[in-house]
């Protein structure tokens, strides 16, 4: 009978695993040299006996299929308890096992579980084998405990059973295979290890030690299908510990064991390593925050399981911060991947209104994550779970313009047909409107409204107020929105509970204006007291500017859409500039006078300091109307401006907007105080969109705010420059060639200010991308060399605007036009030796705060930019999918770029930049479909520099010798296709033939290269004159076709 498998040794055990492991993967030649590199130990064969039938039977049976594991681990239960059990009874059946004790059922069953261990993790038999092993281990524990209860009772201590003995054998036995050189010994045995923790609901301590310090070993192995088995066999252990159970004050205590999967969380590089730390790790106050950070892992499919299992199993959301909420809605729903974003719009609409719709039901409940969705289904629509779960993600800041809420409610009306359906706007609902209720009207609103095919306007018929009504409440909470500024601006206000009241007013009036501008104004009726109400609104000067923009826009839409319809509009608005003017300017003085004569009011009267106080009130009153000049300016130019982004007439053809430009924006640029120069430097881009002679006059003036001016206020010069060139046509370039100076200096501006950089690089990328700027310019290849440069100096590395400005634009640049790719092959090489400057300057300096990019890397970029297979054929792009239409390209751009290439190295070039850019042309594309003639020409040029050594290197040499063999093959193909004699013909072909036995030269057969091609330079001069002399043969036969169809000819019209 064989001893225990832990006393034999590591050697004996290594060199019987390895024969098992032999069989089981086919094995190799070298099998025999690779015996000791395993680790499996396999028990000493005896001789067969029942016992091991039995238990073999009944494990050949379990990898069949998992339906029947439930049976199975019954019989081999009762084959272990008629081991390790005296009978109770004599009338129990036998089993044929009574004759054999635990021990030998305790062998064989580790006998057939090492058999599993060397399963390939494609066989599927490996899996059900694994959890039988993990199921019978599981229901032998629990029948073992059923016999012991009491005993277990009553000392507290987990007592020795079979079922624990067992368990601690094959545990003992799997883990020395934890170091196994065998990759699916160490994945079966790992994945074993973790099956059985996770199954089991008590492990001794000792043995809990063990498997944790064997499976902490594993979460840095080689191979992430052994680390994904580690990590979820520990992500339990992780639990047991930190809810207490070892409290250990090493390095290998709970915490450290946590901060090590939190290290492989955030750091493994794979995929599916993290995702099972996400699902598996437990959640505590520690670990919530790296869990959640993975919902902007680059992964999608664990970013899904963050919004898709771990978020609806975290329980009432209400335990997270607010500003978290608003992260994980807000990443969620924007993902670019479209299951994460409905993962994260189900979690919004299901889990979360949930939560505040039954908070009154106990969490145990809510973080069953199959349960939810049947309970959300009979419960029925909660408006007040629906109120409060916008308050829990701050509507106030989240449902402005690039809100996350907007997403959110478009999702929820989509998703929840119930809450759809059953709610109502009453009057009550109007009248005690809150920040929550109103936004949930314009959310509703807005989705009814963009549905498709119109597929939710009998909503809005049948639940939103009509265009008389909305303008009662619009004009009631405007009312009370200005009484509540003007209560705040009269008193300095104590508490914060009056601004944060005022800031949820505002909300209220821009979400019904919101409103406002989706409304059907065919009622007459409804349309006038809107149009009052909105002229009205906007004549408050104490109006807020978001508010103020919202009414021009609601107000645009109510006028017509023609020309007279933007007359009315422009003179309605002028006028309300004009009474918010007269309103600032003469209230405040009134008021002054008062304060002023208060403040001078005194118990007793003094008139010997009536001269002093009158001089020290005119200087403060002269201040005041300084300030006050400075706040109408200021309010009348943003009104301006908001009404100007909604005007396309030409300006001279309306008489409201030139004197507008005249008596007020004008004045405003002229200004010496800045805020009203800048916003009226805005208000005058704005008019230059519409008159193209007044943005011709200006753009002198324009350039030079840019020079003079500050970051912000180069920012707004460029775009408005940017946007006068789109506007206006490139033209205004000709005319101004210093206008691109002003480009190139904002692109060169990093340093100093990376925004403008930033702002610079989409500016230019606008006007390329939209041919603004001319292909004949003589600046357009500066901007483009400077844009190439830009993308890779690592001086812009922490400038994210500019990297992903020209990730998105170099490459749609080249692949959209011939031109385009052949201008990026011209100022290629250029670009480099800039880039490769700028590498030596870094390599000298030492200390470089980012790496750059290495110029074989750039060499790359610019070669796949330039490749003509990827440029876009108008009509053609369906067909370039296939190889066939890739080859039947015209490649004529890279042939040109191999040109350049050649004159590049013969220009004295240093010798470290000659090995940078000699291996770019083996990367061309050499098209059999390009320019014949150039191909013959670009053949004799790289002919002779391999006749003239130009290139030193090996590794240059050799992507000379590969661009040859391709210009050879296909000369040589042309040749054959040619009408001529054989002569020519024969002269190629062994300069080919040559040229692919040079290929796999060293550096030392040189000399017989140079021999090679002087016999072919012989052989070539032989040839040439029978070329000759078949030339002068084709001649006379020529001639004589020409005479006979002139005869024809005459024939013919003598006929």
């Amino acid at each position: 009978m064989p001893g225990r498998v832990p006393s034999r040794s590591t050697r004996t055990s290594a060199a019987v695993s390895h024969k098992s492991s032999a069989q089981t993967l086919n094995s190799r030649a070298s099998t025999t040299s690779r015996i000791s590199s395993t680790s499996i130990e396999v028990p000493e064969e005896s001789p067969d006996n029942e016992l091991r039938t039995q238990i073999a039977s009944i494990f050949r049976d379990a990898q069949r299929t998992t339906a029947s594991h439930r049976k199975l681990v019954i019989n081999l239960r009762k084959i272990q308890e008629a081991c390790c059990y005296e009978p109770t009874s004599a009338k129990n059946k036998k089993t044929g096992a009574e004759d054999f004790d635990e021990e030998q059922f305790t062998t064989e069953f580790t006998r057939c579980v090492v058999r599993v261990m060397p399963v390939k993790k494609s066989e599927s038999v490996g899996e059900r084998a694994i959890r039988f092993i993990g199921l019978f281990l599981k229901h032998a524990n629990e029948k073992d405990n059923e016999l012991n209860e009491n005993e277990d009772e009553t000392t507290g201590v987990m007592v020795e059973t079979p079922s624990t003995r067992l368990t601690t054998t094959l545990m003992n036995t799997v883990l020395p295979l934890l170091t196994s050189k065998e990759k699916f010994v160490r994945f079966r045995s790992t994945q074993l290890i973790s099956h059985v923790i996770n199954s089991l609901e008590a492990i001794d301590d000792d043995l809990f030690q063990l498997l944790r310090h064997g499976l902490l070993k594993r979460i840095h192995d080689k191979e992430a299908m052994v680390r994904v088995q580690a990590v979820l066999g520990l992500g339990r252990l992780a639990g047991n510990e930190a809810e207490g159970e070892a409290e250990d004050s090493d390095d290998d205590s709970g915490a450290g064991l946590l901060d090590k999967l939190l290290d492989v969380l955030q750091n493994d590089p794979s995929a599916d390593v993290r995702r099972s730390l996400l699902v598996n790790l437990p959640i505590l106050p520690n670990t919530l925050p790296f869990l959640l950070e993975r919902a902007r892992d680059q992964d999608p499919a664990t970013r899904r399981a963050l919004y898709s299992r771990l978020l609806p199993a975290l329980g009432d959301f209400r335990h997270l911060s607010l500003s978290m909420r608003e992260k994980l809605l807000r990443w969620g729903l924007r993902d670019r991947d479209e299951n994460v974003r409905k993962a994260a719009g189900k979690l919004f609409r299901e889990r979360w209104i949930e939560d505040c719709a039954g908070a009154g039901e106990p969490e145990e409940a809510e973080a069953v994550e199959g349960a939810d969705a049947p309970n959300s289904e009979a419960k029925g629509p909660s408006f007040d779970g629906l109120l409060e779960l916008l308050e829990r993600i701050d509507v106030i800041n989240s449902g402005v313009e690039n809100g996350v809420a907007l997403e959110a409610m478009k999702g929820f009306w989509e998703g929840r047909p119930d809450y759809r359906d059953s709610i109502t706007f009453d009057d009550y609902f109007w009248e005690t409107l809150s920040a929550e209720a109103v936004f949930i009207a314009r959310s509703f609103n807005d989705f009814c409204r963009n549905g498709e095919n119109g597929k939710y306007e009998a909503l809005i018929e049948e639940k939103m107020p009509e265009v008389t009504k909305l303008a009662y409440y619009l004009h009631r909470y405007t009312t009370v929105l200005v009484e509540a500024i003007k209560r705040i601006a009269a008193q300095e206000p104590t508490e914060d509970v009056e601004e944060e009241d005022t800031v949820e007013q505002e909300f209220i009036v821009e979400q019904l204006l919101h409103i406002a501008q989706t409304l059907d104004y065919s009622d007459e009726v409804g349309r006038r007291k809107m149009f009052a109400l909105l002229r009205q609104s906007l004549s408050i000067p104490d109006l807020p500017e978001e508010v103020t923009k919202l009414t021009i826009e609601a107000l645009r839409g109510i006028c017509a859409a023609d020309a007279a319809g933007e007359r009315e509009f422009c003179s309605i608005v002028l006028e309300a500039v004009a009474d918010v003017h007269d309103t600032i300017m003469d209230e405040p003085s009134s008021e002054d006078a008062d304060e002023s004569f208060h403040s001078a009011k005194s118990e007793v009267s003094d008139d010997a300091g009536g001269l002093g106080k009158k001089s020290e009130t005119s200087e403060q009153d002269d201040q005041e109307k300084a300030v006050r000049e400075i706040m109408v300016n200021m309010k009348c130019l943003h009104i301006v401006q908001c009404m100007l982004e909604n005007v396309e007439g030409n300006l001279q053809q309306n008489a409201h907007l030139v004197a507008m430009l005249n008596n007020l924006v004008v004045p405003a640029v002229r200004s010496h105080e800045a805020p009203v120069r800048e916003r009226g430097l805005l208000c005058l881009g704005l008019c230059s969109l519409l008159d193209k002679s007044l943005a011709e006059e200006n753009l002198t003036l324009f350039m030079h705010f840019f020079s003079k001016g500050h970051s912000a206020l180069q920012i707004t010069a460029l775009q408005i420059l940017t946007d006068i060139l789109n506007q206006h046509g490139a033209h205004l370039l000709d005319t101004n060639p210093t206008l691109l100076k002003v480009y190139l200096k904002a692109l060169k501006s990093g340093s100093k200010s990376p925004e403008v950089q930033a702002a610079a690089t989409v500016a230019v990328s606008k006007l390329m991308l939209g041919r603004v700027i001319a292909d004949s310019s003589t600046s357009i290849d500066d901007l483009l060399k400077t844009l190439i440069v830009l993308y890779f100096d690592p001086s812009t590395a922490h400038n994210q605007g500019v990297r992903q400005t020209l990730s998105y634009f170099l490459p749609v640049y080249c692949f959209s036009r011939k031109e385009n790719q052949d201008r990026m092959r011209k100022v290629a090489l250029d670009a480099m030796h800039k880039l490769f400057e700028i590498q030596e300057t870094m390599d000298d300096d030492g200390e470089a705060e980012f790496e750059m990019v290495g110029l074989g890397t750039i060499g790359a970029h610019l070669v796949d930019w330039t490749d003509p297979r990827k440029c876009y054929i108008p009509g053609n792009q369906l067909t370039l999918s296939d190889e066939s239409a890739k080859k039947a390209v015209n490649g004529d751009v890279h042939l040109y770029f191999a040109r350049d290439l050649l004159e590049k190295l013969d220009s004295g070039i240093s010798r470290e930049e000659k090995k940078t850019i000699a291996p770019l042309l083996a990367k061309l594309h050499i098209s059999p479909a390009s320019t014949e003639s150039l191909i013959r020409e670009l053949y004799d040029e790289v002919s002779a520099a391999i006749e003239e050594k130009l290139i030193a290197d090996a590794t240059g040499r050799n992507a000379l010798f590969k661009i040859h063999v391709s210009l050879g093959k296909i000369v040589n193909s042309l040749v054959e296709k040619a009408p001529v004699t054989g002569g020519r013909k024969s002269s190629v072909t062994p300069s080919v033939v040559d040229e692919e036995q040079t290929v796999m030269a060293i550096e030392g057969d040189a000399e017989v290269e140079s021999e090679k091609t002087e016999l072919v330079k012989v052989e070539e001069e032989e040839d040439s004159e029978g070329t000759a002399i078949a030339d002068v043969d084709a001649k006379a036969t020529r001639d004589s076709l020409v005479e006979s169809l002139l005869e024809d000819s005459d024939v013919e019209m003598t006929g």
